[in-house]
This record gives structure tokens, C-alpha cells and sequence, in this order.
């Protein structure tokens, strides 16, 4: 959670019951695959299904605390949807990626837990932040909550993840470093990031048991992903 970070800690608990800067080249000694190899249906595909919106939100999200009002959650029958930055979420279980050395920002929580109650690992688990529920958008009317499978695609690569933390109530745009690293984005908590060009995709009722099962997570949504795009 890039800001508000002690209080949103605290908000992210209580939705348990039913719930940049500019991109750089990610490292070669650090650059995994692409990550259009996980699945078969690619970003192009994705990408083509989400040209119109069909807004679900009231309102707008801001995608940092200086920018204006323009990012809408968009739906269809099956998934939501929205563009926006990147930010790096580094919070979690400390490890040597994300601690607070790496991250002034750092918290030691997310919103959502693994099978034995230890919290996610942003430097391992590819995840996205949802802000939490208001007026603007309630994600848990949608079938969303902690542990739902999504395709977030940066360019030419598509990064299945799961919902794993809460942001703030207004801002949008959130993944772990892991689902950075993962896009070719520079994962780096501070200097990392996109500031443009990432659309999330989220899959209605796709729910990952355990949620730190990423094979899983990308088995379901491939799976999902090809009916996302040929519905018949």
C-alpha cells in the first residue's frame, strides 16, 4: 500500500469477513520469462476484449494522491476491469526485496492471508491492490474478494495474479513486486513502476483456495482468460 499505509492496514482487516514514477528495464540478472508463456490466450487478446467500457463505478479513482479523477472500473458478464499505473506494493512478509529498508512505506500486513496465517509475500506472490470499498465502487457486490484471479497486462505480457491487499479508498493501480517483476516493470518500491499502460483484468467469482497457490492462480486463469475472450 503505497500511502495511508498503518490506517489501511487496519481497514484491510475488516474486509476479510466477506470480501511513479516511469517504468525501467527490469534487470537481466532479475528478468524472468515472459509472461505471456503462462497462458495461450495472449495480451493482444485480452486487450482487444477491454476497447469499450461499460462503467460499474459512480465515480473516478486517481491513480496517486496529485493526480486527478479519471480511472474508471469498467464490467461485463464475467470480470471488471480498469487502466491504470503500476505501483510497487512491497508490504507483507518481510523478506530481502521488501522490508523496511527497501520500502519507507513498508507494513508488515496485507489484507489478506496465506492458509497458515502468515501474510502474502509481494516478492514471490503475484498480486493486485483493490481500493477499499466506498461510494465509488464496492468490489464485493461484483463476486470480488481476497484471493480472485486476475490477468494484468503490460504491453506485449499478461501476469495472472490474485486479489492480495487493500488500498486506499480512492486510488487505484496497485500490484506486487512479484506481478511487476513479472511484466517487465522495473519492481523497485521506490524508483519502480509504470506510470501509464497496465489494464487489470479481474474475473467474478474466481476465488484461488489456497490464495497463495500461484500455479493455481494460473491454471484458473487461463482457463478463464480464453472464455473472457470466446465467450461462445
Amino acid at each position: 500500500m503505497r500511502v495511508q499505509t498503518l490506517t489501511l492496514a487496519a481497514a484491510g482487516a475488516a474486509l476479510l469477513a466477506p470480501t511513479t514514477l516511469p517504468a525501467a528495464a527490469v534487470p537481466t540478472r532479475e528478468r524472468p520469462p515472459a509472461a505471456h508463456g503462462e497462458g495461450a490466450v495472449t495480451a493482444a487478446d485480452l486487450l482487444d476484449r477491454v476497447r469499450s467500457c461499460d462503467r460499474v463505478s459512480r465515480g473516478a479513482y486517481r491513480t496517486d494522491d496529485a493526480s486527478s479523477a479519471k480511472v474508471s472500473v469498467c464490467g461485463t458478464r464475467d470480470a471488471v476491469f480498469w487502466k491504470a499505473d503500476l505501483d510497487i506494493d512491497c508490504d507483507g512478509r518481510p523478506t530481502a526485496r521488501c522490508n523496511r529498508r527497501t520500502d519507507p512505506l513498508f507494513s508488515a500486513a496485507t489484507a489478506y492471508q496465506q492458509s497458515d496465517g502468515r501474510h502474502l509475500n509481494a516478492a514471490s506472490l503475484p498480486y493486485i491492490v483493490l481500493p477499499v470499498p466506498s461510494g465509488i465502487w464496492d468490489h464485493r457486490a461484483y463476486g470480488i474478494r481476497g484471493g480472485c484471479v486476475a490477468a494484468v497486462i503490460y504491453r506485449d505480457r499478461v501476469q495472472y495474479a490474485v486479489v492480495g491487499d487493500a488500498g486506499p479508498r480512492d486510488i487505484i493501480g496497485e500490484a506486487s513486486y512479484a506481478t511487476a517483476r513479472g511484466l517487465g516493470i522495473h519492481p523497485d518500491p521506490i524508483r519502480g513502476g509504470a506510470a501509464s499502460g497496465v489494464t487489470y483484468i479481474v474475473f467474478k467469482d474466481s476465488r484461488i483456495t489456497p490464495i497463495e497457490n500461484h500455479r493455481a492462480a494460473v491454471k484458473a486463469g487461463e482457463r478463464l482468460a480464453r472464455h473472457f475472450v470466446d465467450p461462445h
